[in-house]
């Protein structure tokens, strides 16, 4: 059984966290290409070998949190697949969701757009 077992109520919590993020750092939901670009910025960060400290820089902080979020929002939707449901949320679950899809399957073909 995994950890996800009530997939509705965890979805919630991160799209509820998520949108938080994105009113901290100015994220448009709206706009396709900085969903692209957020979701390829996600995919492809490392952690710096130090991290100042959250006075010193809120939105680094804001942004490793909302990549954090990110993960665990395509962890619930794999492991919810896994165990036949589909992880359904609101508007920024959706569109982050559908961002970041793409962006793995482009990268697995190799397809650039």
């Amino acid at each position: 059984m995994s950890g996800f077992e009530h997939f509705q109520k965890e979805i919630e919590d991160i799209e509820r966290a998520i949108a938080r993020l994105g009113v901290v750092l100015g994220i448009d939901w709206q706009d396709a290409a900085q969903m692209r670009t957020l979701a390829a910025q996600a995919l492809d960060w490392h952690p710096p070998a130090s991290v100042p400290s959250r006075q010193q820089d809120a939105e680094l902080h804001a942004r490793i949190e909302l990549y954090g979020l990110m993960q665990l929002m395509l962890t619930v939707m794999t492991q919810s697949a896994e165990e036949g449901m589909l992880a359904h949320g609101g508007p920024i679950w959706k569109t982050l969701g559908h961002a970041l899809w793409r962006e793995i399957e482009m990268r697995q073909t190799g397809d650039a757009e």
